[in-house]
C-alpha cells in the first residue's frame, strides 16, 4: 500500500509538472519573427504597436501564437550586420526590418533563404532588392514608404511658405548608407526648382545642436530635415532647437510636427508599420515574398503646426492650409 501511495503521489507530481511545463512547450512551438530596427525602442514605441496591430489583423498575437525577437541598433548602423546574423543563427521564421534601408540591406546580406519583410524609404528596385514591385522574386517584399522620393515636394512646400531667396539647408546623417543617394536627389531637385540649398550634416546630438546654432547665425535660413531614424528619435530636440533659433523647418514625418515642428509632409509611418505586420503574418501562413507585391502608399500627410508658425512669425498661406490633412492649433 505504501508503494502504491508513493506511485500515486509520483504520478500526481508528474502531472503537475507537465501542467506547469505545458505553456513553455507551446511557446517553443510558436513561429518566431526576428525584428531588426536601426533605432531605439522608446521613440518608436507607437510604431512598433502599429506593427503588432498589423500582425493581429493577420491573425497573430505575440505571446499567444507568435514570438518576436527584437533587435535594436540604437542608431549605430555598423551594428546591424551582427544583429542580422544573430537572427539568422536563431533560425527565425521571418525577418522584419524597419527604421530605413540599412536594416534591410543588412538582412539581405545575412540570408537569401529566410523571408524578409521590410519598410523601405528608397525604391527597392533601384536598390536591387526586388526584381519588380509587382513580382518581387526572391525572399524579400514589404512596404515602400516613398520617404526619400518626396524630397522635391518638401522643397516646393518650403518655397510656398517662405519669402523668395531664402537659403534652405538640407540636413542629412552621413552615417546613413543612403545619405549619398539622398543628397544627389536633393541637389537634382534644387536645380529643377531653381532653389539654392546648402548641405549640412549631423550624426550626433551635439552635431545637431551645432547645425541649428550655425543656421541661427545666418538670418533668413530655413532647414529641410532628411528622413533618418536617428533624427526621428530626437524629434523633441529638433522642435526645441528650431524654436530657440527661429529656424523654419520641414520634416518627413508627422511625428515631428506633433512634437512642435513647423510642417511635415510624407507617408504615414504608422500605417506603413501596420502593413508590414500584416505582410509578416501572411508569410507566416505560408505565402511567399516572391508573390507578394511591394506595397506603395496612396495617401500622403501634410501636417502644419500653427503654434510653431505663430512663434516664428510666419503666416501660412490659406491655399496651403486648405491642403493640409492635419492642422495643429
Amino acid at each position: 500500500m505504501r508503494v502504491g501511495r508513493l506511485r500515486r503521489r509520483d504520478f500526481l507530481n508528474l502531472l503537475g509538472g507537465a501542467a506547469v511545463a505545458w505553456p513553455f512547450a507551446v511557446r517553443a512551438q510558436q513561429p518566431v519573427i526576428g525584428y531588426l530596427h536601426s533605432g531605439s525602442p522608446s521613440p518608436y514605441g507607437h510604431l512598433v504597436a502599429a506593427f503588432r496591430q498589423g500582425l493581429k489583423e493577420a491573425g497573430y498575437v505575440e505571446g499567444q501564437n507568435v514570438a518576436i525577437e527584437l533587435r535594436w541598433a540604437e542608431g549605430r548602423y555598423d551594428q546591424l550586420p551582427a544583429l542580422a546574423a544573430d537572427l539568422v543563427d536563431r533560425r527565425v521564421a521571418v525577418i522584419v526590418t524597419q527604421g530605413g534601408d540599412p536594416p534591410l540591406l543588412a538582412a539581405k546580406s545575412a540570408t537569401s533563404t529566410i523571408p524578409i519583410v521590410f519598410s523601405s524609404s528608397s525604391d527597392p528596385v533601384k536598390l536591387g532588392l526586388v526584381d519588380s514591385l509587382n513580382r518581387p522574386g526572391g525572399n524579400i517584399t514589404g512596404v515602400w514608404l516613398y520617404t526619400s522620393l518626396l524630397g522635391t515636394k518638401r522643397l516646393e512646400l518650403m518655397r510656398q511658405l517662405l519669402p523668395s531667396g531664402t537659403l534652405i539647408a538640407v540636413l542629412v546623417n552621413p552615417g546613413n548608407p543612403n545619405a549619398h543617394i539622398d543628397t544627389t536627389e536633393f541637389q537634382d531637385a534644387a536645380r529643377t526648382l531653381g532653389q539654392s540649398i546648402r548641405l549640412v550634416k549631423a550624426s550626433t546630438e551635439a552635431e545637431v545642436d551645432t547645425v541649428f546654432a550655425t543656421l541661427g547665425d545666418r538670418h533668413g535660413s530655413a532647414l529641410l530635415v532628411n528622413t533618418d531614424p536617428f533624427f526621428l528619435a530626437r524629434r523633441d530636440q529638433f522642435a526645441s532647437l528650431a524654436a530657440k533659433y527661429a529656424i523654419p523647418t520641414i520634416y518627413a514625418q508627422r511625428e515631428f510636427a506633433v512634437a512642435g515642428g513647423l510642417i511635415s509632409y510624407g507617408t504615414s509611418l504608422a500605417d506603413g508599420y501596420r502593413q508590414v505586420g500584416m505582410y509578416a503574418g501572411r508569410v507566416l501562413k505560408g505565402e511567399k515574398p516572391a508573390d507578394l507585391p511591394v506595397i506603395q502608399p496612396t495617401k500622403f500627410e501634410l501636417v502644419i503646426n500653427l503654434r510653431a508658425a505663430k512663434a516664428l512669425g510666419l503666416t501660412v498661406p490659406p491655399t496651403l492650409l486648405a491642403r493640409a490633412d492635419e492642422v495643429i492649433e
